[in-house]
């Protein structure tokens, strides 16, 4: 996730903000149980990565990109759904999940961007549809204007893409609050930065919050050094070079990334579609997870 928006909210834990009154539907995905034998690991620049593919291997592929912090079982929901008739292809970032770290301290986007494109070509992929949530959407839109050819449609939920809390092209030093809930993320902490990414933390499963602190905990000096190169430089021009049929998603109750980037985003893409959830917070694939597979098919079918 994008980090300063909830750096603040840590700072600021007595202001916990209070649920929305409508209550929806559905609930956050669950912590996958799919068996350890789904998943595989790649090697790339001497990283580690954890990758997990489902679906027919000659289908189209389509790479979902998780959040900062996050790791691949974010988008369970989309990808049994999505395997039915999509190769459905997701893996660990470095230096989260159950990737390795990058051995040369490398975590900027450009190096996430270079390493996608390394990952892509040792699957065999060379084309594909890509998605990606927070800071994933940053590396699938940065990987979509530097490989156009390379992407046949792009999918955008609630994007890391504009300037936050003064974030602009110059890594910001991360805050010891910050710092301590990365190496040593304590179970009330993990609740709280829930609250912060979900509109209905209370709806998360005890294997849910269990996993995001796990993959915290196991990763800790990476999230540092991650953060510390951290950058969000102006991507108008950037984002006006994008030429694939492009869908962004965002959950209006997103407290990480205001709803206001949203508009700016889709105007920034020419051509592209925007899709705004009620009731929702920072990552709509676990917490909308029906509706915003049925908004996905819609635009994969339609964009044909």
């Amino acid at each position: 996730m994008v980090r300063h928006r909830l750096i603040s909210t840590l700072l600021l834990a007595a202001t916990m903000p209070a649920f929305p009154a409508m209550a929806s539907a559905e609930a956050p995905a669950a912590a996958s149980r799919s068996p350890a034998a789904a998943d595989r690991f790649v090697t790339v620049e001497g990283i580690r990565f954890r990758v997990r593919e489902e679906g027919p291997r000659r289908a189209p592929p389509i790479v979902l990109i998780h959040g900062f912090t996050f790791s691949l079982e974010s988008w369970d929901g989309w990808a049994a759904d999505l395997a039915r008739d999509h190769r459905v292809i997701r893996f660990d970032l470095a230096g989260h999940g159950l990737s390795g770290p990058d051995p040369r301290g490398h975590y900027g986007t450009a190096a996430r961007v270079r390493q996608l494109g390394k990952l892509l070509d040792r699957l065999g992929v060379t084309r594909a549809t890509i998605a990606g949530n927070s800071f994933g959407g940053l590396v699938a839109w940065n990987f979509a204007v530097a490989h156009p050819r390379r992407v046949d449609r792009l999918i955008l939920v609630d994007s890391a893409a504009y300037s936050i809390n003064g974030v602009t092209e110059k890594p910001v030093p991360v805050p010891d609050v910050m710092r301590g809930y990365l190496l040593d993320p304590k179970p009330a902490a993990v609740a709280f930065s829930a609250g912060t990414i979900f509109a209905h933390p209370e709806r998360l499963t005890p294997d849910r919050l269990a996993l995001m602190r796990t993959m915290i905990a196991r990763n800790g000096p990476a999230l540092v050094a991650h953060l510390e190169q951290f950058t969000l430089p102006d991507a108008q021009g950037p984002l006006g070079r994008i030429a694939a049929p492009t869908l962004i998603l965002w959950g209006r109750a997103d407290k990480v990334i205001p709803v206001a980037q949203a508009g700016q985003l889709a105007a920034a893409i020419k051509g592209s579609k925007l899709i705004i959830y009620d009731d929702v917070g920072h990552a709509p694939q676990e917490e909308a997870t029906a509706a915003s597979i049925a908004d996905v098919r819609a635009f994969l079918n339609d964009s044909k």
